[in-house]
């Protein structure tokens, strides 16, 4: 019987689009948001070939807008603003002001309504989150100062586009209602949107602060693991839908609040994790969704317009960032950060876009020319941070900044025990060592992790093993031992393979969960492997032979 198979057909020719382009887009070392973009673009209406369902694209995207803004909510950390509030507040609100006024400079000489250039301008001054935590990783700066006041400015940025997508409905519908509106009907719109977000973020604050956690808890207390991701994902869905339902405002909103709250909880860190595929998975679609609308005929009807948008994305952001940092008398290796880092927009700007159109507030030209933008400032910013790489390699004895050096082994560390990852078994592991008088030198790299070794005076190198220049921050040639204590044994398994060859004398423990996880380790070079469950099942075994109705029946050697 035939069947109608919209909803599987984009499920499908997206996902494997999206997997093909995006792969291709990380082997030309770019990142794999082009690759989703590119494959939207060929499944969209503007293209020959395969066309998806043009009225399920959008209702994709929105539940990729809100995994997303969950996402944004899960990751949120004031301290981390708080850090660098003096740098990345004002700077990133002069850099949305000025980046904004440029837009509207622009779209006012091509003769468009105000409010479509604030929108427009406004769509160009957030960078994508995804593309400078990437490149910020690769160069292992998220730990350097620089690192946390890039971070640091673009939470603010994302606290303003938050804004900006809950006022602008009411903006675009006083708007909208007339040329008779005055100021202060739209004052008004504004103030009785601002009195609905109050309301919503007081019955979080006052219901859901507490809610939300014992419900989690009471979850995370049967046991099973899909029923917590479940209801990650259901607090996620349900806040966002009841936000917009009772109180009137945007998905967006009450799905950042809710990820928010579940980042204060003692469950947060789980939540974000076990809902982290699932997110993935529709912030891909959401990608996808957006490059379906992007009408290519764009680059060849309007290059130079399209050219315009990009100096302004790339010029502009970096510009006034660059500015801004050096007006603050912070070192120029820093400010060049901050700029490149800026230089390029993303999903923001898509939402920020995609709601404009449907608020009549932006044409699809605008929307067009915001998406060129975003993909060209997206594809050219890799190669903006390897012309930094090579300007701080040239300039290096220069631009060293002492609060910017990343942590160094000291030299007198020697026959030291190596203990990658710094979780619940790493953690203790790396203690009971400690308190024994082994040296220890920790590799992990989950920021909270990393700042918790420290602080237990341990010298810790933050980022993967797998990684040869951050196992070689380790000296494993002074080495006497090495444990890995992290649960992936395949990848620990070649990470053992290098380390034995950079010392082949070291002495090599690793974590396993199945006979066929020890062979591999064994197989890699690992002089021991424990396997978890056997070992957890031998001290229960001893902690029952040694309660009174069983004492009897111990064997004790001869």
């Amino acid at each position: 019987m035939p069947h109608h198979t919209s909803l599987i057909a984009i499920l499908c020719i997206g996902f494997v689009l999206a997997f093909v382009l995006g792969l291709i887009a990380q082997r030309l070392r770019l990142s794999p948001l082009v690759g989703y973009l590119v494959a939207g673009i060929i499944a969209g209406p503007f293209t020959p070939g395969f066309v998806a369902d043009q009225t399920l694209a959008p209702q994709l995207a929105e539940i990729g807008v809100i995994l997303l803004m969950f996402g944004v909510g899960l990751h949120f950390s004031l301290k981390d603003l708080m850090e660098v509030k003096a740098v990345a507040i004002p700077g990133a609100v002069a850099q949305i002001t000025v980046v904004t006024l440029l837009g509207l400079g622009l779209s006012l000489a091509m003769g468009w309504p105000a409010m479509n250039g604030v929108v427009y301008g406004l769509a160009l001054s957030v960078a994508s989150t995804v593309v400078v935590l990437r490149a910020l990783e690769e160069r292992r700066l998220l730990e350097t100062r620089r690192g946390r006041i890039a971070i640091g400015w673009l939470i603010v940025e994302d606290l303003a586009m938050v804004l900006a997508l809950v006022l602008l409905p009411a903006l675009a519908g006083a708007m909208n209602g007339g040329e008779s509106q005055g100021i202060g009907s739209i004052l008004a719109a504004l103030g009785l949107t601002l009195l609905k977000v109050c309301a919503f973020i007081a019955v979080m604050l006052v219901v859901g602060k507490r809610a939300i956690p014992w419900t989690l808890e009471r979850v995370a207390g049967t046991g099973s693991r899909e029923l917590f991701t479940l209801c990650v994902l259901a607090l996620a869905m349900g806040v966002a839908f009841g936000a917009a339902e009772l109180f009137g405002v945007s998905f967006a909103l009450g799905a950042f609040f809710a990820g928010m709250l579940l980042n204060e909880s003692e469950f947060g860190h789980k939540a974000a994790n076990d809902s982290l595929p699932m997110r993935d998975a529709f912030a891909v679609l959401f990608f996808v969704s957006v490059g379906m609308l992007f009408n290519p005929s764009i680059l060849v009807d309007h290059p130079w317009l399209v050219l315009a948008t990009f100096a302004i994305i790339i010029l502009g952001n970096a510009s006034v960032a660059l500015l801004i940092v050096r007006m603050l008398k912070l070192p120029k290796l820093t400010a060049l950060t901050i700029a490149v880092s800026l230089s390029q927009i993303g999903e923001f700007s898509f939402i920020l876009a995609s709601l404009g159109v449907d608020m009549g507030v932006l044409t699809e030209n605008a929307r067009d020319l915001i998406l060129a933008g975003a993909l060209l400032s997206i594809v050219a910013n890799p190669f903006l941070f390897t012309l930094l790489d090579r300007w701080e390699a040239r300039n290096a004895a220069k631009t060293v900044d002492p609060v910017d050096e990343p942590v160094k082994l000291p030299d007198n560390i020697v026959d030291h025990a190596i203990v990658v990852g710094f979780g619940r078994v790493g953690s203790q592991l790396a203690k009971l060592l400690q308190e024994r008088g082994v040296p220890v030198v920790v590799i992990e790299d989950e920021t909270d992790r990393v700042a918790h070794a420290r602080a237990m005076g341990m010298p810790t190198i933050r980022g993967n093993a797998a990684v040869e220049r951050v196992l070689l921050e380790a000296a494993p040639e002074r080495a006497k031992l090495a444990v890995f204590a992290i649960p992936q044994a395949l990848e620990a398994g070649e990470t053992i393979a290098r380390l034995k060859a950079l010392n082949p004398e070291i002495t090599v423990l690793a974590r396993a969960h199945s006979d066929a996880e020890v062979k591999h380790l064994l197989a890699h070079g690992a002089d021991g492997a424990v396997l978890a469950e056997r070992e957890l099942a031998y001290s229960l075994a001893e902690m029952v032979m040694a309660t009174p109705p069983y004492r009897q029946l111990r064997t004790h050697p001869a």
